[in-house]
């Protein structure tokens, strides 16, 4: 459906989806019984026993620019309480969106990083689709995505990287940077 290419081989990651069934991997993992050898702008290389298949996805490769966008606070964490939106849904609902818009939220998505002292420390969220799984959650065009469910978003591949993992939490909670003050974006999943 969609690959994430980082400079860092190991760092980059994918977005396969077969039947019902979607994963996020990076080179090295398996997917569908295959093990992901290569991820590039054109496919992700899968060794299934022995035979090597290319599959070639649709849409271009994500790559991460440096730098910092214009006009964008630099995040830190948050010390002070920030203040909090809340959204609920039901898993049922969420996986299914999931699977439905992921082609629309590769190609319409837009993410800057922000760095700080030549480190990532969060992604500018420059375009998010209307209508869309991420605007339902409370995201915006504007806001830097700092940390998910106290995880800090330091790359591309810890961003996507945290599907499996959220899975089955029954609240996600989003901080980022909105107007330069922190906001938690709390979704809870019933």
């Amino acid at each position: 459906m969609g690959v994430v290419v980082s400079p860092q081989e190991k760092a980059s990651v994918a977005l396969l989806k077969s039947g019902s069934v979607t994963r996020i991997v990076g080179v090295g993992e398996t997917a569908f019984g295959g093990r992901v050898l290569a991820i590039a702008a054109e496919g992700v290389r899968l060794d299934f026993a022995g035979e090597q298949v290319l599959l070639r996805l649709p849409g271009a490769a994500l790559a991460a620019p440096g730098g910092t966008p214009a006009g964008t606070d630099k995040p830190s964490d948050p010390t002070a309480d920030p203040s909090a939106v809340s959204r609920a849904m039901t898993r049922a609902e969420m996986e299914r969106r999931i699977g439905e818009e992921a082609p629309r939220l590769l190609a319409e998505t837009a993410l800057q990083p922000v760095t700080e002292a030549g480190r990532v420390t969060g992604f500018a969220l420059t375009r998010v689709p209307a209508g869309s799984l991420l605007s339902d959650a409370g995201l915006e065009a504007g806001d830097v995505l700092i940390k998910v469910n106290d995880v800090p978003i330091d790359s591309l591949a810890t961003l996507m990287g945290l599907y499996p993992r959220l899975q089955n939490e029954s609240l996600v909670r989003a901080v980022v940077l909105r107007n330069g003050q922190p906001l938690t974006l709390h979704l809870s999943l019933r």
